[in-house]
């Protein structure tokens, strides 16, 4: 079952525990469409993705995707300070620092590997037994080399690494200013973690580690955020209040209840304090907590009937209570306010094959196949395999789930499935070149 939010895989390349909500992903693709826009990405398709995971960190690891942390999502305040992160990421994939770090890098094996050679080569030519002072001297200069060779390598990267950072910050500013929005969320981000350089690496947060701040490379920044003439302007009150809800519903998904509870006591009848107690009381459990979570969406529903993402929630709710069928009909009023919601279709289109009947099977099949358009994820095409294999198409099951264990990422069973898929389809077709995709696929190294 595909739910709103707690649907967690790896990323095959990073390995990293990825979630997926509509609601968020739509929120995050607002954040960043302007400043990708202006940063000459926009036409790149770059996948603003959620990694669950408490700290606050951002981070790319190529150009095609901007990683955040949930921690990042819950700690930020505003809308800026996630779009001032955005903005600096940006900035790292427009200065194509990825590439070099990772040039640099293997440049710097290189030369630990020769410092290395040199040092054991001392060490070999002094002896290690200490018998003779000779002996001890040259041993000692090749544990130096060996020593010296690693720190010259460790400073060279962080040196490079501040420059990177630095060079991100200014790129992250332009993209801000050439959208009218402020740079002060950024600033604030920063100062907040310059705080931690002074505290062990044991309790810094990620994104210091990461995300190297020197006292003059944040006076900097400081400098060029409070000239900018838009230092002042301050975020739309609706997307701050689509930044509290997806706070809110963080929280309710990720926290205990009686932590959920304690963060919107009942006095705070704010929509979002509402929408996160809708889930702390489903997720207590016991006599009543059901009916007491839907009469809240209910309410929510009733206030604002134009959010798709209320009518999802109460079907996640009604899904997770085994009322498939009850879970229907939000879902498909969801879909008519939010018709590109892809992981919605992917929602009702679950539900729908728990219906048994052919009619609603057929509907399954194109309503996932319309998703995988925009967003091939690895449930819709386990969903796909199912209905498939439910309506008597074997290799085009075989193929559907090759394609599921791909983009879960792993290409052992992949191939296996395409293999056996690609031996009874007709070749050329789309499912077989697709087949063909995996069956040669060979993972960078």
């Amino acid at each position: 079952m595909l739910a709103p939010l707690l649907t967690t895989t790896a990323a095959h390349a990073q390995n990293l525990p990825l979630i997926r909500d509509g609601e968020i992903e739509a929120l995050l693709a607002d954040y960043a469409r302007p400043i990708f826009k202006v940063a000459g990405l926009g036409s790149n398709k770059i996948q603003m993705r959620i990694v669950r995971e408490d700290s606050f960190n951002a981070f790319v690891v190529d150009g095609r995707s901007v990683f955040i942390n949930t921690g990042a999502l819950t700690i930020s305040d505003t809308p800026n300070q996630v779009i001032g992160v955005i903005s600096h990421e940006t900035g790292h994939i427009t200065g194509g620092h990825m590439a070099a770090l990772r040039a640099r890098i293997a440049k710097d094996q290189t030369r630990a590997l020769i410092a290395s050679i040199l040092g054991i080569g001392l060490l070999v030519a002094g002896g290690t037994s200490g018998h003779s002072a000779g002996g001890n001297d040259l041993g000692n200069a090749g544990t130096g080399v060996l020593l010296g060779g690693n720190e010259l390598v460790q400073r060279g990267l962080l040196s490079q690494m501040r420059q990177q950072e630095s060079a991100a910050d200014q790129a992250g500013i332009k993209f801000l200013e050439a959208t009218h929005q402020s740079g002060r969320g950024m600033l604030e981000t920063f100062e907040r973690f310059a705080q931690q350089e002074y505290i062990s690496d044991a309790q810094k947060d990620a994104f210091v580690r990461s995300h190297p701040i020197a006292t003059d490379r944040l006076a900097r920044l400081r400098t060029l955020v409070e000239q900018s003439p838009y230092y002042n302007a301050k975020d739309d009150p609706a997307l701050q209040l689509r930044h509290d809800l997806m706070r809110a519903k963080l929280s309710g998904y990720l926290e205990r209840p009686a932590t959920i509870l304690n963060r919107y006591p009942a006095k705070d009848q704010s929509l979002p304090a509402r929408y996160a107690r809708v889930l702390a009381h489903f997720f207590q459990g016991g006599s009543g907590a059901l009916e007491t979570a839907l009469t809240e969406i209910d309410s929510l529903i009733r206030d604002k009937p134009d959010n798709p993402w209320f009518q999802e929630v109460k079907a996640d709710i009604l899904i997770r209570a085994g009322r498939k069928h009850d879970a229907i009909g939000p879902l498909r009023q969801a879909l008519r306010l939010a018709p590109a919601a892809t992981l919605v279709q992917v929602e009702l289109a679950d539900c729908l094959q728990s219906e048994g009947n052919p009619a609603a099977m057929n509907e399954s099949v194109d309503m996932l196949r319309r998703s995988l358009i925009d967003d091939e994820n690895g449930q819709a095409y386990r969903l796909l395999a199912t209905a498939y294999y439910a309506q008597g198409k074997g290799p085009e099951a075989d193929a559907a789930q090759a394609q599921a264990e791909f983009e879960e990422g792993d290409l052992k069973k992949a191939q296996i499935f395409a293999k056996r898929a690609q031996a009874h389809l007709r070749q050329g077709t789309p499912e077989w070149i697709k087949t063909d995709d995996i069956i040669n696929y060979k993972p960078p190294t």
